[in-house]
């Protein structure tokens, strides 16, 4: 079919399904984007201007643009303390950042913290406007703002990027909530990487009393262990696991709750484990187990939840079925 478009082709004139500036026709495109800057670069400067712009070039020549391209990133502009790039592949851009920001603290291992170049990053995937090397829009602006709210030495990411990461790396996420970002019309959905030292849910690998996971204080926290496929079949197995992933994804949604990682979780997998060891060892609230079956198009569950055991208590257990 001859849409509309096309005949305003034919007779040269603009396309008038594409935006214009200054007259010009421009492109929109998808693409995840990734704000740096440095945390306190005006105190930095203050106190060692030419030892501070040292560091930051040696920073950049050795560490951040060789790992932006590694992971087929471009580099859209240098500001005086930051950098922004863009990236097609969402989970390249938070693999960058993330690599970025722990060998960032291996670096300032040893210096001063007022002499540490520390970096915060956000990255956010977005509608974006290309005009020559340079790029525009709401993609670039909420990176920026995400940026602003990290943690120094730290990631902050939008829930859209949370989304498309799923657990396509082995990386453990804060829930922030919901935050007001500065010129932005609308509440973004915030989520915290955990980078540098390694995340509480992935500090050791297991032992005979599983993974020495701990929770930050006073936040509730859950463990979903493997489901084990009773089905008899083999190939079933990917249908367990997926389900599984699917609970540690949407869990960790939850604004506020703690949720120990898919890396820990799946080390328990193919184990007989009692749940309150779980729940003990990982220093979660509550440790979730369960088996599926899937007899034809149907899909059976049966779980078990225990909670950890405080001074006193020896833990609670209960069951689930669907």
């Amino acid at each position: 079919m001859i849409t509309s478009n096309d005949i305003a082709t034919l007779r040269g004139e603009r396309n008038p399904g594409l935006a214009t500036m200054d007259g010009k026709q421009v492109q929109r495109r998808l693409a995840a984007i990734l704000a740096a800057d440095v945390v306190g670069y005006s105190r930095l400067m203050r106190a060692n201007e030419v030892g501070t712009l040292t560091t930051l070039m040696e920073h950049r020549r050795n560490l951040i643009d060789p790992l932006i391209a590694e992971h087929y990133g471009r580099i859209v502009k240098l500001t005086g303390d930051g950098v922004l790039a863009e990236f097609a592949s969402v989970v390249n851009a938070v693999e960058c950042g993330t690599r970025i920001q722990k060998a960032m603290h291996a670096r300032n291992a040893g210096i001063p913290e007022d002499r540490r170049v520390e970096f915060r990053i956000g990255v956010h995937l977005g509608d974006i406007i290309s005009e020559g090397d340079d790029i525009f829009g709401d993609g670039v602006n909420i990176a920026a703002r995400l940026e602003s709210i990290a943690k120094p030495g730290g990631v902050a990411i939008s829930a859209v990027v949370r989304e498309n990461v799923e657990n396509r790396l082995d990386l453990s996420f804060e829930t922030v909530g919901e935050q007001a970002l500065k010129n932005i019309d609308r509440p973004v959905l915030v989520f915290n990487v955990y980078v540098g030292a390694p995340p509480p849910q992935q500090a050791q690998a297991p032992t005979a009393s599983g993974p020495q996971a701990s929770a930050p204080m006073g936040k509730p926290s859950i463990a979903a262990l493997p489901f084990v496929n009773v089905s008899g079949d083999p190939e079933q197995e990917y249908f367990s696991d997926g389900i599984t992933e699917d609970i540690i994804t949407d869990l960790s949604k939850i604004s506020g709750l703690f949720v120990v990682g898919r890396h820990s979780a799946f080390a328990y997998k193919g184990q007989a484990v009692d749940l309150r060891q779980v729940a003990g060892s990982s220093a979660c609230g509550l440790s979730l187990r369960a088996a599926c079956a899937r007899p034809g198009s149907a899909c059976a569950s049966r779980g078990n939840s225990s909670t950890a055991p405080t001074a006193g208590t020896c833990g609670r257990s209960g069951m689930i079925a669907t």
